[in-house]
Formats: structure tokens, sequence, C-alpha cells
């Protein structure tokens, strides 16, 4: 299968110090603000944009976690794989806080609707935010958008956007692969 890079490693690092500007100038010292990555693929990023606020930003005490939705999901009774779920590794209060999801791919929005589910079971936060790294803006099913973006794509329905977060000859990319062969 063919794949087009939309974002090497230099752009991609572009867009990461990007929106973890854009997060610092909205949250300040995150005091009053909880980042949670959305398992799977949202760890990556979130640990991405940790780090670059740490270093860049001098913002220390983030509060952070990683949180996994697969049995939220509205399809996982559908699915005839045994669904085996991400380890949830969030020991954080978040009741009169600000929430920011983080994840790579934002698609139909399902996953963002069952992390809105999931999350209530961990108490009311004041505001939830979504900051995404790639943005598939024609392919929604649901009035989910984000606030937060790197990059918006338009796809086929018959391709996937991926994320590699890799030390190989690229680095780390984003890539549009195509599902059917040509």
């Amino acid at each position: 299968m063919r794949k087009k890079i939309i974002l090497n490693n230099n752009q991609l690092e572009i867009s990461l110090n990007r929106l973890a500007c854009q997060l610092s100038e909205n949250h300040g010292d995150f005091k009053d603000t909880v980042l949670v990555g959305l398992q799977p693929r949202g760890k990556s990023l979130c640990n991405k944009i940790v780090e670059i606020l740490s270093s860049n930003y001098d913002i220390s005490n983030i509060n952070y976690g990683f949180l996994d939705i697969t049995f939220f999901r509205d399809d996982f009774r559908r699915n005839s794989d045994v669904l085996v779920p991400s380890e949830t590794d969030f020991k954080l209060l978040i009741e009169n806080k600000k929430v920011v999801f983080i994840d790579d791919v934002l698609y139909t929005g399902r996953t963002i609707r069952a992390a809105l589910t999931a999350i209530e079971t961990f108490g009311r936060p004041i505001s939830i935010e979504l900051l995404i790294l790639v943005d598939r803006r024609y392919s929604r099913e649901l009035p989910i958008q984000p606030d937060y973006k790197g990059v918006q794509v338009d796809v086929y329905d018959n391709q996937k956007v991926n994320v590699e977060w890799n030390n190989n000859k690229l680095g780390n990319y984003v890539y549009i692969e195509n599902l059917i062969n040509e």
C-alpha cells in the first residue's frame, strides 16, 4: 500500500510547538487544567505536548493522565474481535478543572463522544477542550470540532491517516495510506 507523507519530522515538530504555545496562551500555569491523552494513540501526543510545555515554557507540575475509552464506545459490542482495553492511568481530580482531551486524529467524532461519557466517572469539569494533531474535517458523524488542531486534511473514505512516533530514518511523521491496493 502506498503512503503519502503529509507532515515530515520538521513539520510535525513545528505543529507540536504551535499546539503547545496555544495551550500555554490559554491555560497559563496549568494549575486549573488537566491534560487527558486518549488511549491508545493520544498517549504519545500527550507526552510530547507535556514535554514541550515543560522544556520550552518552563511549566512544571502539569496534571495529565491517560484515559481508556474502549468500553464507552457505542460500537464496542458490535465488533467481532475481542477488545483489549489499554490501562487507564488516570488518578487525577477533574472536579472544577479545565480538561483538554488530546488525540492524534479526529475522524468520525465517536472516540471523543466516548471520552465525554468516560470522563464523567471522574467528576464534573468546568470545561472540556479538544486538541487534535490531524483533523479529517469532512468525515464527521457527530457535531464535534477541535479547539486546537495541527493540520487539517481532506481524504477519501478508503484512506487512513496514521501518525508514526518512531526514530527510524524518517523520524516522526504523519502519512495518508490507501486501504485499497491500486
